[in-house]
């Protein structure tokens, strides 16, 4: 499978801590991919990793390969299948967490001024979002799973969070009065036994066949309250250093002629 980091991060970072090894654990051969400039610059470049990283798993074991993208990594990968048809048929599940599906309006605020073209891009009312969600949001036939949470004070209005077409799960749904926070994800003792869920059955995630008890559980497996806390402060500082350094510019980047037909 593989992994696909968020905005301001890397792929050890978002997943190093958690995910890579609790699948590694689970029986899962797991990957990660680093988008270019840690995921700040054109999103439509970044995708071209993803669509590389897909392949090459692809033809180097003979099977589908199961995507699991946080944030901004979501993005990458629908523009991924979206643009690369020959890429649906490569990809088994695509399983998002956290996902700004339709734009969040931090997006518009920070870019009033210079932003990362990344910004604009994921900015509520971007050229980018219109391109990518135009026509059918879950091309192919793959499985797509889209869990998102109430309490994600990044994916602000919520209601930009589920995708057309996916399997579209709120944690409260299987939680009432369960916190998770953005960067939360991709430690939450939940959200990875709902991915788990998606990836080892054929379709997408079934809340229902969560064990009894799921929620009284935090971590994923192999992360301590203490870790969680310490990564998440990671990703936000390194959150808050990228949106002050990445080179910025006054306007989205152009889309690219195959997204103008």
């Amino acid at each position: 499978m593989l992994l696909v980091h968020g905005t301001s991060s890397t792929g050890d970072e978002s997943w190093g801590w958690g995910y890579a090894p609790a699948l590694r654990d689970a029986g899962y051969d797991v990957c990660t991919v680093d988008l270019t400039n840690r995921s700040m610059g054109d999103i439509q470049e970044s995708a071209e990793y993803v669509v590389r990283a897909v392949g090459r798993i692809n033809s180097l074991t003979g099977r589908k390969v199961d995507v699991i993208g946080h944030s901004q990594g979501n993005m990458q990968i629908r523009w991924a299948l979206k643009w690369w048809p020959s890429l649906q048929t490569k990809v088994d599940d695509a399983v998002f967490l956290a996902n700004p599906g339709h734009g969040i309006g931090a997006g518009n605020l920070f870019c009033t001024a210079p932003c990362a073209p990344a910004l604009h891009q994921f900015s509520v009312g971007s050229n980018f979002l219109a391109a990518l969600n135009e026509g059918d949001e879950t091309p192919g036939a793959v499985s797509y799973t889209n869990l998102y949470s109430l309490t994600d004070e990044a994916i602000v209005p919520v209601t930009t969070a589920p995708v057309s077409g996916a399997a579209n799960v709120s944690m409260q749904s299987v939680c009432p009065g369960r916190t998770v926070t953005h960067f939360g994800f991709l430690y939450d003792s939940v959200a990875y036994g709902l991915v788990v869920d998606a990836l080892s059955h054929s379709g997408t995630v079934d809340p229902g066949r969560l064990p009894f008890g799921r929620c009284l559980d935090v971590n994923l497996p192999g992360v301590t309250p203490s870790e969680a806390t310490a990564a998440t402060g990671v990703a936000a500082a390194n959150m808050s250093a990228e949106l002050l350094n990445a080179a910025k510019a006054w306007a989205e980047p152009s889309l690219r002629a195959y997204a103008l037909s």
